[in-house]
């Protein structure tokens, strides 16, 4: 269980402040496959990024069923995310002096995983396996950071816009992959996205507005990623 609890984020340029979060309870479930919605200026990149300890709180609690991470060290809390976290951004955020293989493999090695050539394999770049991130397009890029995310076996994946660079095929084939182990290893999805399709997919749906929690709604039923539209 992920248990959020009244926090606030505020950003200051030293004569402006920007309220960005403002007081937001919510509870995540383990295993539970949750989206973020809202539009630009909503919140929703900065609650992902408060969630996975990648920024800090001014105020109120996040805690991973014991664990409130806006208590730990940064040190602590670096190691909690390493152990815990597996995230997929906008940007791909990856190694360019590393093949696709290494890339992925550094994501392996820290949860022990030997498995990362069939995830490889699973998101379609086997036969780029040796390339170099300069040598790929965009979406094959952002094919390359999904498995390297999930080679690492995170309790909680986190995601940003993970299809903003796929085309439709692709990006129904990685949203498919990723479900598909969802469902496997039961870990737990936050995603955000602008696409209120990818929320048919989804088991809870959080709807964002000026920094405040607008909805929240659950899903009776998921639609697989070859069912919503794009």
């Amino acid at each position: 269980m992920i248990e959020i609890t009244k926090i606030t984020k505020t950003y200051s340029n030293g004569t402006t402040k920007n309220e960005v979060l403002k007081g937001i309870d919510l509870q995540i479930a383990d295993g539970d496959f949750t989206v973020i919605l809202g539009a630009s200026g909503s919140g929703k990149t900065t609650f992902l990024n408060c969630l996975s300890g990648l920024e800090r709180v001014d105020d109120g609690s996040i805690k991973y069923d014991d664990v409130d991470i806006t208590e730990l060290s940064d040190t602590a809390l670096t190691k909690f995310r390493k152990d815990n976290i597996g995230f997929i951004f906008q940007q791909y955020y990856l190694l360019p002096n590393m093949t696709v293989e290494k890339n992925v493999r550094m994501g392996a090695d820290l949860a022990g995983n030997q498995e990362y050539r069939a995830i490889i394999k699973a998101v379609g770049l086997e036969e780029k396996a040796k390339k170099y991130p300069s040598e790929l397009s965009g979406g094959e890029q952002q094919r390359v950071s999904v498995a390297r995310a999930l080679a690492k076996k995170p309790k909680v994946l986190f995601l940003d816009e993970p299809t903003g660079a796929l085309d439709e095929e692709t990006g129904r084939q990685v949203l498919d992959y990723i479900c598909k182990l969802h469902k496997e290893r039961g870990f737990t999805i936050v995603m955000v996205t602008h696409n209120q399709n990818i929320a048919e997919m989804a088991n809870t749906v959080v709807k964002m507005n000026s920094g405040r929690i607008a909805v929240i709604y659950t899903n009776s039923t998921q639609k697989t990623a070859y069912e919503i539209g794009w």
